[in-house]
């Protein structure tokens, strides 16, 4: 009789749960229907990499949450990336760059880049997509029952590492165990 054993069996449906948050994040609404989300799915030896490079973050940077972060995503199976490029902005007018207008941001955002953690500075509305295609992601997480925590930290460290080229990252590790290993997180 072919079984699956219960490992296998979860790291598969952590990976089509993440299959899944990536669709969600994908179809999400956006601004003026300006599509700059992107997604990517890292399982196996790579979160090791990111996590690794969150601990040189930690200590170069005194950041110990990065640290208690790294040892999250050490105890995953799955991480699910979703960042957005906020180079371009949407023709709205809002001011919540900072500056008058778009055209005005488009003229100066080159003079203005800044590549940090993040790269910026970045169309508001296009952050503002990235936090609904996130909670999209994160709502068929819950559907799904599958552990999960919006992390930051991730996404800074597999950006740093080049894993996607967007200007904001976020990581959103996954875990299917007896315990949130997100809940009680120590610094």
């Amino acid at each position: 009789m072919p079984t699956i054993s219960p490992e296998q069996a979860e790291r598969e449906g952590l990976l089509r749960a993440a299959e899944l948050m990536a669709v969600a994040a994908r179809t999400a609404p956006k601004a003026r229907g300006v599509d700059v989300v992107e997604t990517m799915i890292i399982f196996g030896p790579e979160l090791e990499e990111i996590a690794k490079k969150m601990d040189e973050i930690a200590e170069k940077e005194g950041l110990p949450f990065f640290k208690r972060d790294a040892n999250c995503l050490r105890r995953s199976e799955v991480l699910l990336l979703i960042g957005v490029s906020g180079s371009r902005p949407r023709g709205l007018n809002c001011s919540a760059c900072g500056l008058r207008s778009c055209d005005e941001f488009a003229r100066r955002r080159s003079e203005l880049a800044f590549d940090g953690r993040y790269a910026g500075p970045s169309c508001a509305m296009a952050l503002l997509d990235l936090g609904i295609a996130i909670g999209s992601a994160v709502k068929v997480a819950s559907d799904l029952n599958v552990d999960n925590r919006v992390m930051f930290t991730v996404g800074v460290a597999a950006r740093a590492l080049g894993y996607m080229k967007a200007d904001v990252v976020i990581g959103i590790p996954l875990s299917a165990t007896g315990k949130n290993i997100y809940f009680d997180r120590k610094d």
